[in-house]
């Protein structure tokens, strides 16, 4: 794996592409407004980005980077991502995605509406707790003293093992929440949001965690 996909150049999806680019992958990035759009973007990350349509950023890449906002989910290219690794990103906010039911009511996570809305892709949770512009900063080499670790969750394991290379390609540590059901206890509003933790300080906060209702 030498290409990676996203969907969505906000500030997640650039950041990820600068870090992907960095340890050595290719990026096909993509927004809502059209390639040309990311002209000045592409310049940036220089000659292993190019800016593509997001239905081509789902073929072209095996693992596919999904940073839109909750609301805009719909508009993904399903059929592309059919059979794919999608690394979901997504918190939810209800100021900017309105109020969704299940997920107020504890009742869903966002991965796994993701998820039943591409149900032939293979949805693994990452990369939502770390401010975006971290994600190129804060990544060492294995076994570095003080390593930062990110949380993933996911119901296949050879997609979280996939996602988890990835991750340690870009200097993290990872911790494995469990299943897209237990993604909650990283989303907004938990301690392990935006908090910078080791593997190990992570896992002692995980299991303290409390189901809130959305606000």
């Amino acid at each position: 794996m030498t290409t990676i996909g996203i969907i969505g150049a906000g500030r997640i999806g650039s950041n990820v592409a600068r870090a992907a680019i960095r340890a050595g992958y290719d990026v096909l990035i993509s927004n809502s407004r059209g390639p040309a759009t990311l002209a000045d973007l592409v310049e940036e990350l220089g000659p292993h980005a190019t800016a593509v349509t997001a239905e081509d950023a789902a073929k072209g890449a095996h693992m596919v980077l999904v940073a839109v906002p909750l609301e805009k989910i719909r508009e993904l290219p399903r059929r592309a991502l059919a059979h794919k690794i999608v690394i979901d990103a997504n918190n939810y906010y209800p100021q900017r995605d309105g109020r969704i039911q299940a997920l107020d009511a504890n009742l869903s996570t966002t991965s796994e509406l993701l998820q039943d809305l591409i149900p032939d892709a293979i949805v693994v949770k990452a990369f939502n707790n770390i401010f975006a512009a971290e994600i190129p900063q804060d990544g060492k080499p294995a076994g570095a003293s003080n390593r930062r670790a990110l949380p993933i969750a996911g119901d296949d394991s050879s997609a979280k093992h996939m996602v988890s290379s990835f991750l340690d390609v870009l200097g993290y540590d990872v911790v494995d929440v469990g299943p897209l059901s237990e993604s909650w206890r990283v989303e907004r509003g938990t301690p392990a949001y935006t908090k910078r933790t080791t593997k190990r300080e992570l896992e002692f906060i995980l299991p303290t965690v409390e189901r809130v209702q959305q606000v």
